[in-house]
């Protein structure tokens, strides 16, 4: 693996690991007395959590495998998922009315993965 490549899955599963934790670990209405968490009253606790775990997996999904050297190809998958996930989250912003280039952007360098 290329040194870009780790840098940039670095980053990348370092802010999803972080995103995703938070919403495991926290209950909706702790998210929802953050200002930037707006985007929870539209989903159940539940719903928050499944979206939290699919973060964490995804994160570990683009480092674990190089780092095992096993069925690298899931590194990819894993991409994809979270830039999947991340057009969903830009597209609720988007519908609120929040920014949603941050969103947009993460998934976007969880996209570039693929390519190094």
């Amino acid at each position: 693996m290329s040194t870009a490549y780790w840098v940039v899955a670095g980053i990348a599963a370092f802010a999803f690991l972080a995103s995703g934790m938070m919403k495991v670990a926290s209950s909706r209405e702790k998210l929802l007395a953050n200002k930037n968490m707006g985007w929870a009253a539209d989903f159940s606790d539940s719903q928050i959590k499944l979206i939290g775990l699919a973060e964490v997996l995804g994160a570990l999904g683009l480092i674990l495998p190089h780092v095992f050297s096993v069925a690298e190809v899931l590194s990819k998958d894993a991409a994809v998922g979270l830039f999947l996930l991340m057009a969903g989250a830009a597209n609720v912003h988007r519908k609120r009315k929040e920014p949603f280039a941050p969103a947009l952007i993460l998934g976007l360098v969880a996209l570039v993965t693929i390519f190094l």
